[in-house]
């Protein structure tokens, strides 16, 4: 039977073998007697398949409980996507480009203009939209690429937009809203410019400005439809201004009228962002008052929300009478009963729902699988975590980062079964990254085994990851825990020789500990010196009482 299950597994073309060894150590170790030939020659094979060319996989961004492939109707635009040109940003134009930049700002604009026409560097729509990206920390550097860009003709919506998106981050409104002017006074579409602009205000914890913001779009000829009534709840909420976004919303029903789609908009944030079951069955409830039907999305929204906060009950009732009711459980729903039962030691009827999937056409992908191995490795259950990945790589799907991180945080995976995993990720060409290290030095730090985390520290380096400041963070802090105030104080220097600015926390708490070792060796002297002028005071003065009698 054994032997029959390893057939099946060779059989696949995929990169399971990365993490075969790491499921059968303990499949291995429970038939060694009758089984152990056929487990040395699976290891064996896939073993011998590391230098065979494997297809090159896409992985999607692992969400709690949310598909990360379904298309949001209310997101204005989202310019983390813009993370992208990190890669193009290393281009030579780029890079000359924010040199230059960075090296004469302090001259005049036209002095610079003029300067950057004749540094040969064309201007163009793509290099124009990357530069600001690179220097979106710097407003005032991005705002005058922006300004060249203008003069060449390389400013379009996207442009706009994302220099608007820039100034919001840096609450330079007043600027943000001189281009919006600019851009009606031009006949062009202000309408997703003025969005960014609300969601910058929104972001910024300022939620009366951004409904100000959509109360004079009919200024600039924008009518504020249903969908942008429905976009301004959305990113109120998104920001976690629920509660102003639900008020607005019950102010403007004679606009308005209160419909299904508003009441998930709300519950959405409810659910989704601050995770308030009570606030959201508040809200179930106004819609039952107000006789607004809930559908699909509202059921999503409130079984997504009891399974995250551990309520089994409520998540398979509301499931129950959804069916009821004729709506169609979604992938989401699935994930979020598979997650809670996962999470309630309910592993076979968390396995019941996988085939239920199946059986209605939604097979089970990474996230789902992810959502089962992430409890059971929290809660230390290491074995049924390997078993559901073995079944995992049986149906050919493939395990993604967060597979990876959920063993990596698992209780009981040690230094060594860490460092195969990093190997496993390197070989199947999805990391590891940032947020693996992270994990690792906190993890190490957390057990108190210090000398582990430094030589993750040291793997960081060489899988060529770049330590950020919440590596530095974790890492100081930990070492200063540990008395390595020494260690704790170079780590620092590190993080200040390669361009990190200066952590105040950090910084305080360094200089804190300093000044106390300082005193303490002050104090530890002026002990010496006092033992050491007793005994000499009291021997001078007994040789001279001796020599007075």
């Amino acid at each position: 039977m054994f032997s029959a299950y390893l057939s099946r597994i060779i059989n696949h073309p995929t990169h399971s073998y990365r993490f075969l060894p790491f499921i059968l150590r303990s499949i291995a170790a429970q038939h060694a007697s009758s089984y152990s030939h056929s487990a040395y020659t699976f290891s064996h094979a896939f073993r011998r398949t590391l230098g065979m060319q494997t297809p090159k996989l896409i992985y999607t961004h692992f969400s709690t409980l949310n598909p990360p492939h379904i298309h949001n109707p209310y997101e204005t635009i989202n310019f983390t996507q813009l993370e992208s040109c990190t890669n193009e940003s290393k281009t030579s134009s780029v890079i000359e480009l924010v040199k230059l930049l960075r090296s004469n700002f302090g001259s005049e604009d036209v002095e610079l203009m003029d300067f950057l026409d004749g540094s040969g560097i064309k201007a163009s729509r793509d290099l124009v939209i990357s530069v600001i990206w690179a220097l979106r920390d710097e407003w005032k550097l991005a705002f005058f690429v922006f300004k060249w860009g203008q003069k060449w003709r390389c400013d379009d919506e996207k442009a706009w937009s994302l220099i608007i998106w820039v100034l919001g981050n840096h609450k330079k409104f007043n600027n943000a809203w001189c281009l919006i002017r600019d851009l009606y006074r031009s006949s062009m579409d202000t309408h997703r410019p003025m969005f960014v602009l609300i969601d910058r205000y929104a972001a910024m914890n300022e939620p009366r400005e951004a409904i100000r913001a959509f109360q004079i779009m009919e200024k600039f000829k924008l009518s504020p439809d249903q969908k942008a009534f429905y976009t301004l709840l959305y990113t109120l909420c998104k920001h976690g201004n629920v509660e102003e976004a639900e008020e607005f919303m019950f102010l403007n029903t004679k606009l308005f009228p209160l419909e299904t789609e508003g009441f998930n908009v709300i519950l959405g944030g409810w659910c989704d962002i601050f995770v308030d079951i009570f606030e959201a069955k508040r809200v179930w409830k106004e819609m039952d008052k107000r006789q607004v039907i809930p559908d699909e999305t509202s059921y999503t929204h409130m079984i997504s929300c009891f399974s995250k906060v551990n309520n089994l009950f409520d998540s398979l009732r509301l499931y129950d009478e959804m069916t009821k009711k004729g709506w169609k459980p979604n992938r989401k729903i699935y994930n979020s009963l598979v997650y809670i039962l996962a999470r309630e030691n309910c592993h076979n009827e968390a396995l019941g729902i996988l085939r239920k999937m199946t059986e209605v056409n939604l097979r089970p992908d990474s996230t789902t699988y992810n959502l089962v191995i992430r409890p059971l490795c929290e809660s230390g259950k290491l074995e049924d975590a390997k078993s559901m990945l073995s079944r995992m790589l049986e149906e050919n799907v493939n395990p993604n980062t967060d597979t990876y991180h959920a063993f990596l945080e698992g209780m009981g995976v040690n230094f060594g079964e860490s460092l195969e995993l990093l190997e496993r990720m390197a070989g199947s060409g999805i990391g590891p990254n940032k947020d693996t290290f992270l994990i690792l030095v906190g993890k190490f730090l957390k057990l108190d085994e210090v000398e582990n985390a430094l030589k993750i520290w040291v793997k960081m380096k060489e899988y060529k990851v770049s330590p950020d400041l919440a590596h530095f963070v974790t890492m100081v802090e930990g070492l200063v825990k540990h008395g390595l105030i020494g260690k704790a104080k170079e780590v620092y220097g590190e993080m200040i020789s390669i361009g990190i600015p200066e952590d105040p926390k950090l910084k305080k708490m360094l200089k804190e500990l300093s000044e106390e070792d300082e005193r303490g060796k002050t104090k530890k002297r002026g002990m010496r010196n006092a033992r050491y002028g007793d005994r000499g005071g009291w021997g001078r003065g007994a040789k001279k009482w001796v020599r007075g009698k």
